[in-house]
Order: C-alpha cells, then structure tokens, then sequence
C-alpha cells in the first residue's frame, strides 16, 4: 500500500505523520471520503469544494486543491483496485500539547483502502445521543468523530450499520456517516441542513436528482413513514429494512427502488457532476 503524506508517496510501513499532530491529539482535522472505481473518482469536485468550506470553519488555512488532486491521483495509481474508498485527511499539524494551533502549517494525508459494493438493504437503529445542531463544528467534516464511534458500536450490537440521531430539538437529523431519507404519502423527505445534518454530496445529488423536499421532520417519523434510505459515499442510495424492531414491508419500496434506479444512471452518465 502506498500512502500519500505531506508531499509524497509513501510505502504503508513508512508513512507517518508526528504523534504531536493535532489532528491526533484534540482531533483538530477534516476529511473527505470519495469513492472510486477502478481508480476513478466519483464527485471528487464537490468533494473538494466541502473541504474548503470545512478547512474554513474550522480556521484552517485552505487546501491546496491541486496538491490533493495530485495526491488522489498518485495513490489511486499506485494502488489499483476494484472499488476503493479513498480518504483525504487534512489536519492542524504539528502543535503544541493543548488546544492551541503551532506554526508549522497543516498535514495532508491521502489513502485508499478496497471495499465492496453495499447490500442493497440494511436495518438501522435509533440511539439517545443527540446531535448539536447550534455547535462550533456543525455542518463541517472533522475527524472529531468520538460520538459517531460509539453511535456506531451500538448499531453494531443490534445487529444495525447505522446508528440515526435526533437533534437537540427532537428533530431527525442524519447518521453516523449517512444522510436520512423517509417517504410519506409516496414524497421523500430529508432533514434540512438547519438540522445539524452534515451537507453530504450524496445527499445533495439525491434531492437534486429525486426531487425529494427538504423538511423539518419529528424523530418519530421513523416508526410511520412508509419507507426510508440512507445515502453516502459508499452506500449511494441504500433502502432501509428495519429500524429498531420495525420492519419495513418489501424494502426496497418503489419510491426507493426508483431513487436507486435514478441515482444509479445519473452517476454512471457523469463522474464529476455538478450541482444546480
């Protein structure tokens, strides 16, 4: 495996970044998943373009979006696979033991490990966590993930591979790593970015593609809607069997089926799709 960092490619065994990192020790970083196929990239632009936005809230200088096109470049070429997840880690860098920034500027890290195509249908769970949506990191893609650790690991547990959060309000919000989806009276339904949800590519190509409405919606939306999918990165559309002890008849539901058949072919017809 080679590994891009702070430069260069890496072999696996020799690719580090220093232990003072602060995207190591106060999670001070963003990232970007993307996923390729045979080693081209699927929406890599508004990828990007999400880690500009989430090196500015989090006051980080902007990425140099050449250097980490190069990078994604070199190590898909480097590491030729089926199906990959590749992983764009933009970090503080070196700093000192606190909370406060050093001088040294910010590390890039880019990898790409293979993964397999998702099932078409999976079983989520509910937890009592919450999502802030009024928080100093709402909205952006850090590695300050710790929640979405142990959200996950309860999901895990009950059989799940995702785990849903309200917002602090009592409204749907999103996913450890998806966006939610329900379909009432035959419509589909997200909840609005002003959730707390993070703005994710996936999502956004599915509202624009599906026609679906953004909607401030109930937690309880879950145990009446009619049907519910969740989108990612490496889940695209993914119809929801059950959630908690509910089973959802015939997952995928037609009005999932139909986003799953849209989705599918708009993303085959252009890699590097655009929005509006």
């Amino acid at each position: 495996m080679k590994i891009w960092v702070n430069g260069g490619l890496h072999d696996e065994e020799t690719a580090r970044v220093s232990v003072l990192d602060h995207g190591l020790t106060v999670g001070d970083g963003i990232f970007e998943t993307v996923k390729a196929e045979r080693g081209e990239t699927f929406a890599l632009t508004l990828h990007l373009e999400r880690l500009t936005r989430s090196a500015r809230g989090l006051g980080l200088p902007d990425p140099d979006l050449d250097e980490v096109r190069r990078a994604c470049a070199a190590v898909l070429a480097a590491n030729p696979m089926e199906l990959g997840r590749l992983r764009i880690t933009y970090t503080g860098g070196l700093s000192p033991l606190g909370s406060e920034r050093g001088d040294a500027g910010p590390s890039l890290v880019v990898a790409v490990g293979e993964t397999s195509r998702r099932a078409d249908t999976t079983a989520v769970v509910t937890v009592p966590w919450t999502r802030n949506e009024r928080g100093a990191l709402t909205g952006l893609k850090t590695t300050s993930y710790g929640e979405n650790v142990v959200a996950l690991a309860r999901a895990k547990e009950a059989g799940a591979t995702e785990a849903l959060f309200a917002n602090t309000v009592g409204r749907l919000c999103e996913g450890t790593g998806s966006n939610v989806f329900v379909v009432l009276d035959g419509r589909i339904h997200t909840p609005p970015v002003s959730s707390g949800c993070l703005a994710g590519i996936t999502r956004a190509l599915a509202v624009e593609w599906t026609g679906a409405v953004e909607a401030d919606l109930p937690f309880d939306v879950l145990e009446t809607a009619e049907e519910v999918f969740l989108t990612s990165t490496l889940r695209d559309v993914q119809a929801v069997h059950r959630v908690d002890g509910r089973e959802l008849a015939a997952a995928p539901g037609p009005v999932t089926a139909k986003a799953m058949r849209v989705f599918e072919e708009r993303a085959a017809a252009d890699r590097d799709p655009k929005l509006g």
